[in-house]
């Protein structure tokens, strides 16, 4: 997929008195790329949970608008596309679905609450941000959706019993968004991070190689749209090695993952 990434979409190069909407904005990497953007001349509409964390970005980025709400209530995100709709004056220029939700899981605790939420944020938020979003932009036969997922979506880790499975379905969903919505003038990517500081993987009690900042962050997956990727991968000198172990027989794979992990 990497191979063939590039010019994918259309570049999104310029964004000055472009609308966005991203959604998960508070805090880490969501909160960054709309800084980013602003920083750019995007008008930005930012959401997530945490009211008092959007209205000190709104006073941070004059010109953007805070719509708050919990992407677990469909009848809120309903309301929220409406609202992003008429500020922008039609279907925003592109949707950044940045939402997420990480506890580490393992089978011998199996926690059937904790893979409800995931799946619940993590997936089925995206699946109604993507039923209140695709009339418009189906109808502008415009615009760009982009879903953040995951390198723990490639294959099964330690620890990732309940994060992971919602990652890999954000990816299967992305490429086949792309197939029904590239012939119509519809951009889609998945943004697929390593690890990124930020409040979900501050939780983790091990080293995390190539950690960077979620500015870093914002400014790789700029740089994909920029070149009209499908999917961003970063950083690459830890994701490379992440995508060459996928492509490793089964028996080696996991017999590696032991290894480097200490899993059991």
């Amino acid at each position: 997929m990497a191979l063939f990434s590039t010019g994918l979409n259309p570049a999104l190069r310029d964004w000055r008195g472009r609308w966005v909407w991203v959604i998960g904005a508070s805090t880490g990497i969501g909160r960054a790329t709309a800084a980013a953007l602003h920083a750019r001349g995007a008008r930005l509409i930012v959401s997530a949970r945490q009211a008092e964390a959007l209205d000190a970005f709104v006073d941070e980025h004059p010109g953007s608008l805070a719509l708050p709400l919990d992407v677990t209530e469909h009848e809120q995100m309903r309301q929220a596309a409406q609202a992003a709709h008429r500020c922008a004056g039609g279907a925003p220029a592109l949707v950044l679905y940045c939402a997420g939700h990480y506890r580490a899981q393992q089978a011998g605790r199996f926690d059937r609450a904790e893979m409800e939420k995931h799946l619940a944020v993590n997936y089925r938020g995206a699946l109604s941000m993507l039923d209140a979003v695709l009339p418009m932009f189906t109808t502008a036969r415009s615009g760009h959706i982009s879903l953040v997922g995951s390198v723990a979506a490639y294959r099964g880790l330690p620890k990732s019993l309940a994060y992971g499975p919602t990652k890999a379905a954000l990816n299967s969903l992305a490429e086949s968004l792309y197939l029904d919505l590239h012939p119509i003038g519809i951009g889609v990517s998945i943004v697929n991070p390593g690890f990124v500081e930020t409040p979900l993987t501050a939780q983790n009690g091990f080293r995390m190689p190539a950690l960077i900042s979620p500015e870093e962050a914002a400014q790789h997956i700029l740089g994909g749209w920029a070149r009209g990727r499908f999917e961003m991968n970063f950083p690459r000198r830890f994701t490379a090695w992440v995508r060459l172990l996928r492509c490793l027989p089964d028996a080696w794979y996991f017999a590696a993952v032991r290894r480097a992990t200490g899993a059991r």
